[in-house]
């Protein structure tokens, strides 16, 4: 079974950490080839993710948030030589206030509808932005 949306618990550590300064999240997509609505209407896992791109993207950019980079996966050069990506992005929000925002707003809830029905797995990483370095190990406070 793959890892859709955080349990109550981890998103409940996101929004306690609440420190100040812009959020930026990793993104790995794997698709289902059907998406899989509770209604059962038909789509493939790719539309499903568009729609939800298209029904999500207004309150994204209006909250700040906009993807700062994406990626064609290519090769599990480490890891799982099974494990795939179909979507690789990082995402940032100008704060954890703003991401909470944008999933609590009514209008991503039902956006995020699509999501669910196009995600086969997935995995969603917060990380604090810190300066680009030149070396491997150079890891600032």
């Amino acid at each position: 079974m793959g890892h859709i949306d955080p349990t109550k618990e981890v998103f409940a550590q996101f929004v306690a950490d609440d420190r100040p300064g812009p959020v930026q999240m990793l993104n790995l997509v794997r698709l289902r080839d059907h998406a899989v609505y509770e209604d059962g209407r038909e789509s493939t896992g790719a539309e499903a993710y568009e729609a939800y791109g298209r029904e999500s993207g207004p309150i994204f950019r209006r909250l700040g948030g906009k993807i700062i980079w994406q990626g064609r996966f290519e090769l599990m050069v480490i890891g799982p030589s099974e494990e795939r990506w179909d979507h690789c992005f990082i995402a940032e929000y100008p704060s954890v206030a703003a991401f909470v925002e944008m999933v609590r707003d009514p209008d991503y809830r039902e956006a995020v509808k699509h999501r669910q029905a196009a995600v086969e797995d997935s995995r969603l990483i917060r990380h604090a932005v810190l300066p680009a370095g030149d070396l491997f190990g150079q890891i600032p406070d």
